[in-house]
């Protein structure tokens, strides 16, 4: 018996259908549960008995400890031409615009995953014009001339085709206009395609959080390359002075060799020292230069076109916020991305564990056929077939076992990645706070040891001025006032550097609120700023 169109043949089909709604449901998936890794409930360098010995002027943390960074963290450092270059590198940086790409390429594996739980639908129009002659044509009119269309239900449109035939001096031509539909859908009763749309959903919020951790990676890379650049300009100066100081230091020893007070021996002594300086102070171009050449880089731009006024190391070391270590487990996004990891492969185990069950599919087609382009919308002209048929592997020595275990395993090694992370995170924190610390404090003692050497080349050089003493002593003088110098414009770098990677430490402002949700994954609106735009 042949049903009409759109109704199925039995009640069994009705039945059926709702045994397949109702498995739909199922998920052979495990639940993810994410890990909870102890947090201590203080960061020890943090302690206020660290800083209770510490010299007038050293740094400490900011007060209270739950105060949070902001997102342009850049700024707390008051430094105009640093905010500048930040926000061109948020617009211009490559590697960002990279890692953004990225994202993107992950949101759309998203939508290719969620197809799965769609039917496919695809089409073959066609029409065909057969022109016979002779008896060929008469035997073909006589077979198909009473032929009418109708609606045919399982039954291939090739046995029932109508056909028009066209005599024409002799030959017979004969037409046939068909629009056929095919359907094809594989429902998701055991959660395969599920977990594949939520493993790739994971996927994508980890790229999401990659792309935040570069962008903390290269906005703190900056920061450092400024300060860097910054100290070089201080050196620089330094030397400058030193140079300038060395040119009266020759003069004096010459003007008084002249008078038969000093000996050639401290002319040459005064040479030499000046010779040294000058090299030296030649030589710190070359740093400052690869400086500026990484910060154009960095912001988008040629080194060759792109340079940096000169200005001297004069920024404070502001105070930042640490807050408490569990907090830190929202504002790291490689803590994110690392969680996120270990839920795209419990979802893949998910997907694999599927296979352990059968693999029905729905197909169908239909469409309209007819001899005629004015009878191909008609009624009679339509015809369809439906079916369904099922798989399942029964012997595949092991296979879905072995991947199984496989995805087991790799989640297992996610979580102790997701661990590790951690752990790294709290043991960055604790380091550049001790370090921010203790430099700080090493610089209050050092800026005391520059004063002290100033006092003794005063002194060295008030007696050897008056003849007292030889010209070897403001040698050995200047030599410590240089070195002491030189140590503390150093520190006062690897403290701005210390700084910045207590920052980029503490998560650089981000908070995992800002991570796209699941269910917002191939939202437009959902997506982290886009390099390229302001």
């Amino acid at each position: 018996m042949i049903s009409p169109p759109g109704t199925f043949a039995s009640r069994p089909a009705w039945a059926a259908a709702i045994c397949i709604s109702l498995l739909s449901g199922c998920n052979v998936g495990p639940k993810y549960v994410p890990p909870t890794p102890p947090a201590p409930p203080a960061f020890k360098e943090a302690a206020p008995a660290a800083y209770s010995s510490a010299p007038p002027g050293a740094w400490q943390p900011a007060q209270p400890q739950d105060a949070a960074l902001k997102g342009k963290w850049w700024e707390m450092f008051n430094e105009p031409e640093l905010n500048a270059l930040e926000d061109r590198l948020n617009i211009d940086n490559q590697n960002i615009a990279q890692y953004f790409q990225n994202f993107m390429a992950a949101r759309a594996q998203v939508s290719e995953a969620r197809a799965g739980y769609f039917p496919t639908v695809t089409t073959t129009p066609a029409v065909t014009r057969t022109s016979v002659g002779g008896a060929a044509g008469s035997a073909a009119t006589a077979g198909t001339g009473t032929t009418t269309g109708g609606t045919t239900g399982g039954i291939s449109p090739a046995t029932a085709s109508p056909t028009s035939t066209t005599p024409t001096k002799g030959r017979t031509t004969i037409g046939d206009y068909s629009l056929p539909f095919d359907v094809s859908w594989e429902p998701d009763l055991w959660g395969r395609v599920r977990n594949t749309v939520l493993e790739y959903r994971n996927a994508a919020q980890v790229s999401a959080a990659d792309l935040e951790n570069e962008r903390l990676t290269e906005q703190a890379a900056l920061a450092e390359y400024f300060f860097e650049l910054r100290g070089q300009d201080a050196l620089q100066d330094l030397y400058n002075r030193t140079i300038a100081a060395d040119r009266k230091s020759l003069e004096l020893t010459r003007a008084l060799y002249d008078t038969g007070i000093d000996n050639q021996e401290a002319v040459a002594q005064a040479e030499v020292t000046l010779e040294d300086a000058e090299a030296a102070g030649i030589g710190i171009a070359v740093n400052r230069a690869l400086y500026e050449h990484a910060i154009a880089t960095l912001i988008g731009n040629a080194a060759s076109t792109f340079s940096m006024p000169v200005k001297l190391l004069t920024t404070p070391v502001p105070a930042i916020p640490v807050g408490v270590p569990s907090q830190l487990l929202q504002r790291r996004p490689d803590i994110a991305a690392a969680e996120r990891t270990m839920a795209e492969a419990n979802a893949l185990i998910g997907v694999e564990k599927a296979a352990y069950y059968p693999l029905v599919s729905l197909t169908g087609n239909g469409g309209l056929q007819s001899s005629t382009i004015a009878k191909l919308f008609s009624l009679p002209a339509l015809f369809w077939s439906i079916g369904a048929s099922a798989s399942e592997t029964i012997f595949d020595a092991g296979l879905r076992k072995a991947t199984v275990a496989q995805y087991t395993a790799q989640y297992n090694a996610d979580v102790a990645a997701y661990r590790q992370t951690v752990l790294t995170a709290f043991q960055q924190v604790e380091d550049y706070i001790a370090t921010l610390r203790i430099l700080s404090q090493q610089i209050a003692r050092q800026d005391a040891a520059v004063q002290a050497a100033q006092r003794y080349l005063d002194i060295a050089t008030s007696r050897y001025q008056t003849g007292l003493d030889p010209y070897l002593d403001v040698l050995i003088a200047e030599d410590t006032l240089l070195g002491d110098r030189q140590t503390l414009v150093t520190l006062r770098v690897s403290e701005m550097m210390a700084a910045v990677q207590l920052i980029q430490a503490l998560g650089g402002g981000w908070d995992v609120t800002q991570l796209p949700a699941a269910s917002q994954v191939t939202s437009k609106q959902a997506s982290p700023h886009a390099p390229g735009t302001p």
